[in-house]
């Protein structure tokens, strides 16, 4: 394959190395690191297996080696598409020992034709698979379909437990046993391209997001310094390692030597009682994970969620009253922002009032800079207070977008700060609120209009799930504010949603001009509400928005 294109600069590495954000250890030597200082101690654990550091490092070589002998060099991807397994950590850290991208944000929601789109867009040297696995592979094989990739050297597959059996014809078995001495010596530079993740996808095609060791690392180094993570802790990922989250929580692991937890849903074994059985200390998950887990504690009447004192929650704005709930029972909420491209780099600390963990995304991560601009004019910034597109820069930010230049250079400004494409605001400290996105925003006769806001009012009231607010088309006006709910319990009337975001400070021009109800929300794997989808809805029918002028006194002003 050759080398890869890369943002490495040597000017700015060099001053990560001199600051001390990034290191001359690859993930790969952190874990041997671990072996070799506490083989016994454990280092990961799913529903069916659970391996110390000696164990995990002992079944990283011999996939390491299968992986040489199949004729893989530096920079070659290796694509993993399995449920949240423990294969997947050992596949990654295998990488990271032989200079090999591991790509493994391929979403169980992903049919086996998109699988194969995607492992064709990245030229998948080697797969590791699951027959059956995906949302349409008990009627498509993956074996079958992925052998007709010119660009695939090796296939290797897991079965599902139980279903253990030969390897049908062109594929081979998860590599086990002892490895062989022909192994090539484990790569020192933790500056090569471990890590390749495909965004979500909200606003088009997913864009592959391009990560060093040293850029995933340096993440990892500050969240458990700063919330004091060591080999006495147990990280439990609610998210699966095809979602940025777990691979965060893999850092931490390494950069603190403590166990990292997943979490299988095809197990059978409920997150609730999953948390308490591994003694899970710092769990990590998206905002439905924690509003799930919470409904869980009320149904059985729990007190508390175990030895949890810590819930980092990231991928979607956390509501103001689940985070407040969470404190009344002891665990502090971490309110985490931030983007596969530049990781968990805005959190609050264990320390910040629980005004500041409520109503913001905390301060950058060590290592990273956070600054606002001008929407419409990007080199711009914008003074405290002020709302802004936010951007960033540091030793956590991607290494580019794989095989695209063209967006890698559009999502930077002319000073080389990265656009996130995201809206937010910063106080005198630093503290981040983000108000959505740029492209979410809803432009009523000249009026921008912040649906995050919207959302997050007409989530305080007792019968709203969730929200999602979208603009609608309006031939004078530009756009219309539609608001699309979720119920729990009995569905509020539109008069009486009206009348509580009236209570909650919403002005009269944020006021939706449409109600919506909808039974769930699509979502993208990494459990965002898809808006996209939602306007498509409303374009096919498949979801009616109602004028609130047909059930009430119109709500707006022009």
């Amino acid at each position: 394959m050759g080398k890869i294109l890369t943002l490495h600069s040597p000017r700015e590495a060099r001053s990560y190395y001199l600051n001390g954000t990034w290191s001359p250890e690859t993930m790969y030597a952190l874990a041997r690191k671990h072996a070799v200082e506490r083989g016994d101690a454990f280092a990961v654990r799913d529903p069916h297996q659970r391996l110390s550091w000696s164990d995990l490092i002992a079944r990283v070589e011999c996939v390491a080696d299968a992986l040489h002998e199949a004729g893989l060099r530096s920079g070659d991807r290796v694509c993993v598409w399995l449920p949240n397994r423990i294969e997947t950590v050992v596949v990654f850290l295998a990488c990271s020992r032989n200079g090999y991208v591991c790509n493994p944000s391929l979403h169980e929601s992903y049919t086996v034709e998109e699988i194969a789109g995607l492992m064709s867009r990245v030229e998948c040297r080697a797969a590791f698979v699951q027959p059956g696995y995906g949302a349409d592979g008990h009627q498509h094989d993956i074996v079958t379909r992925l052998s007709h990739l010119e660009s695939i050297q090796a296939l290797f597959i897991t079965q599902a437990p139980g279903q253990e059996g030969a390897p049908p014809l062109g594929a081979c078995a998860f590599p086990r046993g002892a490895s062989s001495a022909s192994a090539p010596l484990p790569s020192s530079d933790p500056d090569q391209i471990v890590y390749l993740a495909f965004t979500s996808g909200t606003t088009g095609q997913p864009k592959g997001v391009m990560h060093s060791d040293n850029t995933l690392l340096a993440n990892g180094r500050a969240l458990a310094k700063d919330w004091s993570l060591d080999e006495r802790s147990v990280i439990l990922s609610l998210s699966p390692m095809s979602h940025h989250i777990a691979v965060v929580g893999l850092e931490q692991s390494l950069t603190a030597g403590c166990e990292l937890v997943l979490t299988d849903r095809r197990s059978g074994i409920s997150p609730i009682d999953w948390i308490e059985q591994t003694g899970a200390t710092y769990v990590m998950g998206v905002p439905t994970h924690a509003m799930d887990l919470l409904a869980a504690m009320d149904a059985r009447g729990r007190p508390g969620l175990g030895r949890v004192s810590v819930f980092y929650m990231a991928g979607a704005p956390i509501p103001r009253d689940l985070a407040t709930r969470f404190l009344r029972l002891g665990i502090t909420p971490q309110n985490v922002y931030g983007m596969t491209e530049s990781g968990s780099h805005q959190y609050t600390r264990p320390t910040d009032d629980a005004e500041i963990i409520t109503g913001t995304c905390g301060i950058a991560c060590g290592g990273y800079e956070v600054r606002l601009w001008n929407q419409d004019a990007p080199d711009e910034q914008v003074g405290i207070g002020e709302i802004g597109e936010i951007g960033g820069r540091g030793a956590v930010l991607m290494l580019g977008y794989f095989s695209d230049q063209a967006s890698t250079e559009h999502s930077f400004n002319s000073s080389g700060w990265f656009l996130s494409g995201d809206l937010g605001r910063l106080d005198e400290h630093g503290n981040l609120e983000v108000v959505g996105r740029k492209k979410d925003l809803i432009n009523r006769g000249g009026h921008k209009i912040h649906p995050a806001r919207i959302e997050e009012l007409a989530r305080r009231h007792p019968h709203v799930a969730a929200a999602a607010a979208l603009g609608l088309p309006d031939d004078r006006l530009g756009e219309k504010v539609c608001l699309v709910i979720v119920a729990q319990g009995r569905t509020p009337t539109t008069t009486h949603l009206l009348q509580h975001l009236e209570k909650q400070g919403l002005s009269r021009f944020e006021m939706p001009e449409y109600v919506a109800v909808a039974d769930e929300f699509p979502l993208t794997p990494s459990g965002k509400i898809l808006k996209r989808g939602l306007l498509e809805w409303v374009h096919t029918g498949k979801l009616v928005p109602r004028s609130v002028s047909e059930v009430a006194s119109p709500p707006t002003q022009e």
